[in-house]
Parts: C-alpha cells; sequence; structure tokens
C-alpha cells in the first residue's frame, strides 16, 4: 500500500464540501472518490447544531458515504460531560443528542429552578434572551462552563452568519467565566480524531485558526481550501499550510499527487 492510502483525510464540512445548503462544485466527487478508493476519511466540523444523522444524510445526498465518519464539536464538547451530569443546554438538537449519549441529564437550568452542573453552549437558531439567561444563572449558581467551539461565523448561501462562538462570546461577557473548548483546534475534538483515524492524516479546510491549528495539534498536514472564510487576498496565513487550492476538487489530486 503506497503512503497515499495509509495517510488519513480528515474534512471540514462548512465552507469546504458545501455553502449553506449549496454544494461546492465537484468537492463531493473527489471526497467520494476517497472513500470509494478505500481511504480513511472522516468529517471533522464544528457545527453542534445538526444531529449526526442529519450531517450524514446531507453527505449522503451528495453522493458521501459518511455513516459512522462525522465526527461534531458537539460530541466534543459532551466528552467533557460525566455521565450522570445535570446539563443545561444552550445549542441545538446535535448537543442535546451528543449529551444523552454520554448518559448525563438535559434540564431547564436555573431559571426554573433546576441545578445544572454544566452549562454546554454552541450555536443555538432558537436563542432568545430567556434561554440566554438560563445559562448565564446556572454559571453564577456554580456550573462548569463547556463551549463546543468558539468561532464567530459560519459561511452560508446568504453570507457569513454568526457562528456558536458570537453565543460563547455573550455568556461570557455576561458572567466573567471562561470556558473549556472542545472543538477544533481543542484537545476533545483532537481525541477523538485520533482514536478513528489514528496519528498520520491531512486535515482539509477553510478556516486556519480552527483547521490550520487543529492540523498543528494533531501532527496533521493542513490543506487549505479557498472556497470558505480566507480568500486569496487574505495570504499568506499562519499557520502555513502544506497545500492552498481554489476548492477541494483540485486540492485533493494534488495532494494524492504529491504523497
Amino acid at each position: 500500500m503506497d503512503e497515499s492510502s495509509r495517510v488519513a483525510w480528515a474534512f471540514d464540512l462548512d465552507g469546504v464540501l458545501w455553502t449553506g445548503r449549496d454544494p461546492i462544485q465537484g468537492s463531493a466527487d473527489a471526497v467520494a472518490a476517497l472513500v470509494e478508493g478505500g481511504h480513511r476519511v472522516a468529517f471533522v466540523t464544528n457545527n453542534s447544531f445538526a444531529t449526526v444523522a442529519e450531517q450524514e444524510a446531507k453527505l449522503a445526498s451528495f453522493g458521501i458515504a459518511a455513516q459512522g465518519r462525522v465526527i461534531t464539536s458537539a460530541m466534543a464538547g459532551a466528552s467533557l460531560v460525566e455521565e450522570g451530569e445535570r446539563v443545561y443546554v444552550l445549542g441545538g438538537p446535535g448537543i442535546v443528542e451528543a449529551v444523552e449519549a454520554r448518559g448525563a441529564v438535559v434540564v431547564d437550568g436555573a431559571g426554573s429552578g433546576e441545578r445544572a452542573d454544566v452549562v454546554l453552549v454552541g450555536l443555538d437558531r432558537n436563542l432568545s434572551y430567556e434561554r440566554l439567561s438560563g445559562a448565564v444563572l446556572a454559571l453564577h449558581a456554580g456550573a462548569r462552563f463547556v463551549a463546543t467551539n468558539t468561532d464567530s461565523t459560519y459561511p452560508s448561501e446568504r453570507g457569513m452568519l454568526p457562528g456558536g462562538g458570537s453565543i460563547v462570546a455573550a455568556v461570557r461577557y455576561a458572567t466573567g467565566a471562561e470556558p473549556v473548548v472542545a472543538g477544533k483546534p481543542h484537545d476533545a475534538q483532537a481525541q477523538l480524531v485520533r482514536s478513528v483515524l489514528g496519528p498520520d492524516g491531512v486535515m482539509i479546510g477553510d478556516r486556519p485558526e480552527t483547521d490550520g491549528r487543529f492540523a498543528s495539534a494533531m501532527g496533521y498536514r493542513f490543506g487549505l481550501v479557498l472556497t470558505g472564510v480566507t480568500g486569496r487576498d487574505d495570504l499568506p496565513i499562519e499557520p502555513e499550510p502544506s497545500w492552498v487550492e481554489d476548492d477541494v476538487a483540485r486540492l485533493v489530486p494534488r495532494i494524492l499527487a504529491e504523497l
């Protein structure tokens, strides 16, 4: 087996394979070919809102067999919760799913009189003042603060939208508390990826401060695509990628040729 078959592939999703609901032309075909060719592939996303099944179904709709290959920041955040703990979730169904799979209990929070051991914050598309207040009250009452990720934005078909990190920042500002961050580029997510892909791989992403730093933390090489938050006018960047291409369709064959 040649080196390109031994090396694992970790792909970000938003801004790499799709933008919102819109697929990025050619990217899915390039990744599907890797999967069908027997390469070890995982999809490593800081999107904590969607459930794993929803992410797998979206990948499948683009022709990518993804069952068992999706690793989310919600899963990483839940890994920092102990079985039986009571968790106030300021986030979406993906976090609730991960917390319950961990064997913890989702509660309504201090605002309703329920004690919380942990406040777990990520992207919340149903964010309200009351939900934000519940997180703040629970933290003031002594709960631990865990964030799925600190991405300030994410790319959509409408443009850049507020990411989970923007909600984390609001909770931090209201409480003065600093969260333990689980998703890329932090250790909780890295441990999950290593357990699936092993120590040698390539991280493909669009955001140097998360995907690039995650590659560095993992000891992986970093392939940057310019279909998401980073454009050609932003170059050079740190950490410096091993490869830069306009999109995944151009990047994957280049990497395969050079490994």
